[in-house]
């Protein structure tokens, strides 16, 4: 089976959308630029249904770009909770910093202004000028790129790292009017996380399944470079995560307590440097650590 047409998937996509979108905090038309800015950091390897209560929390104190600026970097970690990867809390409060400084508190309409921004790359400046701001951007997050991967180029699974030749290919499906294009990306975003998912693709609820390359070629199995999962327990992710949620219930740590949460001394005191390193930590006093202030 050939690949379809690039606009013979937009109709059936964007219906199934406007029929099957989930009602997200980010995506009501009420949403502010900052609400989607900060949906975006916290999505980023993590699921939405993590995501959803500390959204909340963090939208209720720190409404405004202003508000998380005034606050101590060790306030965002704390925020941050569970959410894993807490360096982006600090990239989300610089993030915040240089949108005070640069453009007087508001979040930037430009794609070129949001990828100046501490933490932003392409795919969060695109998202963000897309979602907040209606515009027309390429947008490829890990459901898009596995959505485009089979319902166009027919093969299961992307590349590890975008290719020259998969942008392309969003390129070329991108609908010339803006709003259709912002439309079109978070649908294709919602299609890979409700039915065209990793594991198990539901394609009898697939609204393009008759015109998939991937179930047309008889759902050949991935035959590129290797994809590494990321394992957990008893990593230093898991260490430092440990560590970290003692900091986030304490005004401060002391050694005897992250000795206890951690038996291994050398992966413990390699991980304590890191944290400091990575500025997640304060070391207060010899054996005592604490948030940043």
């Amino acid at each position: 089976m050939d690949a379809p047409p690039t606009s013979a998937l937009h109709d059936p996509v964007l219906a199934w959308y406007d029929e099957h979108a989930r009602e997200l905090p980010w995506r009501e038309p009420a949403a502010t630029p900052w609400s989607v800015m900060v949906s975006e950091f916290m999505l980023q390897q993590t699921p939405v249904v993590r995501v959803l209560p500390v959204h909340a929390a963090w939208l209720e104190r720190w409404p405004t770009p202003a508000d998380l600026a005034v606050e101590a970097t060790g306030e965002a970690v704390r925020m941050w909770g569970r959410l894993g990867y807490p360096r982006r809390a600090l990239r989300l409060h610089a993030a915040a910093t240089a949108i005070v400084d640069r453009h007087g508190g508001e979040v930037p309409a430009s794609y070129d202004d949001l990828l100046a921004l501490p933490g932003v790359g392409d795919y969060t400046a695109s998202a963000i000028a897309s979602f907040a701001f209606g515009q027309r951007h390429v947008v490829l997050d890990t459901n898009v790129r596995r959505v485009l991967a089979r319902a166009v180029s027919g093969v299961e699974a992307p590349a590890p790292a975008v290719t020259r030749a998969e942008r392309e290919v969003a390129t070329a499906l991108l609908p010339d009017d803006p709003a259709t294009a912002a439309t079109w990306a978070v649908a294709t975003m919602e299609l890979g996380a409700l039915v065209c998912t990793a594991r198990r693709p539901a394609c009898d609820a697939c609204p393009v399944a008759d015109l998939c390359a991937w179930r047309g070629a008889g759902f050949p199995a991935y035959a590129g470079p290797p994809r590494r999962g990321q394992a957990w327990a008893g990593t230093d992710r898991q260490c430092r995560g440990r560590i970290l949620a003692l900091a986030r219930d304490a005004d401060s740590v002391h050694a005897a307590q992250v000795e206890a949460a951690w038996p291994d001394a050398e992966q413990r005191e390699r991980c304590l440097a890191g944290l400091v390193a990575d500025r997640l930590l304060t070391r207060i006093t010899p054996g005592r650590w604490a948030l940043p202030g």
